[in-house]
């Protein structure tokens, strides 16, 4: 017992105990979960046999039945092309930020820090802004697109089935760019400022410089940071119940929203939960492509 008590204090012991409490507390708090959602999307759950542990085995037919309803891939395609659109228009304008920032400037410190407004501001919080942004009747989107010459009429966002979800792509690319270029910033930092100097002196120009400096030395960094914004990108609910609750007629609609609608509006919680699987299976394929991304960091 004291062996034991002191391989805990100052041995491998304390090592493995470090590591065990958050595993034990993760796979309580999440692990359950998962594994309870997996299985239910194999029964047939609805909202009077929800409290009941043993509940009808009904196999793949919640899977069939889900990939049988008309507005199935229509939903999938929308929510391929939030996360594509998203995810390229948040890691373009967050590089962009992220190179504007890296050249010293007075005043660069606390003007990137205003761009972190987006980022601690809560997701309902900046779905309704954007929800007046977006307006048809008054919003400043249309206000400004009109004075510049852009449009001749408005255009209602919200409302309209061929921009309702460019609306909430829009206010998620302002929702995540500040994340993504603050990990670029990070990046670029780490660079060796010698190897630009000598680039420079053998006569490569700025382009060159960026395609076979930066590009190549943030390798890890870039797969990381798209990775993260997939898993981020398939979690965000907050947007769409804040600006089109997936209207009009599905045009806006996303697995993420759609699994709460399945499960808290039509109470057919077993599609719910095969939705949430289908969900689960991208988010660990970007969670593998994160791990692979940070392996070299990693290990030095």
């Amino acid at each position: 017992m004291k062996r034991l008590f002191s391989s805990i204090i100052d041995g491998r012991g304390f090592d493995v105990a470090l590591v065990a409490l958050p595993l034990a507390f993760l796979l309580s708090i999440s692990g359950l979960a998962l594994v309870y959602n997996v299985v239910m999307s194999f029964q047939e759950v609805d909202m009077f046999s929800l409290g009941t542990l043993w509940r009808p085995f009904v196999g793949f037919k919640n899977y069939r039945d889900l990939f049988a309803q008309p507005e199935t891939l229509p939903i999938l395609a929308n929510t391929a092309i939030f996360v594509v659109a998203s995810i390229a228009g948040q890691f373009v304008i967050g590089f962009g930020l992220a190179l504007f920032f890296w050249t010293s400037f007075p005043g660069a410190s606390w003007l990137r820090g205003l761009f972190l407004v987006s980022w601690v501001m809560p997701g309902l919080v900046a779905g309704a802004i954007w929800n007046w942004i977006l307006s048809g009747d008054f919003g400043v989107l249309n206000f400004i697109l009109r004075e510049s010459g852009l449009i001749s009429g408005n255009i209602f966002w919200r409302s309209d089935p061929d921009y309702s979800l460019w609306a909430v792509v829009i206010a998620n690319i302002w929702l995540g760019t500040s994340f993504n270029m603050i990990l670029l910033s990070v990046g670029l930092s780490a660079i060796p400022g010698d190897l630009y100097e000598a680039a420079e002196l053998d006569g490569a120009n700025a382009w060159q410089r960026f395609r076979t400096i930066t590009l190549p030395m943030m390798r890890s960094s870039i797969g990381a940071i798209v990775a993260l914004g997939l898993i981020f990108t398939l979690q965000q609910f907050d947007l769409f119940a804040a600006i089109t609750s997936g209207g009009p007629n599905n045009s806006s609609n996303v697995t993420q929203y759609w699994a709460w609608d399945m499960s808290f509006r039509q109470y057919d919680f077993a599609k719910g939960a095969t939705i949430s699987v289908i969900m689960i299976v991208f988010v660990m394929i970007a969670s593998i492509v994160y791990v692979r991304s940070t392996r070299h960091e990693v290990r030095g």
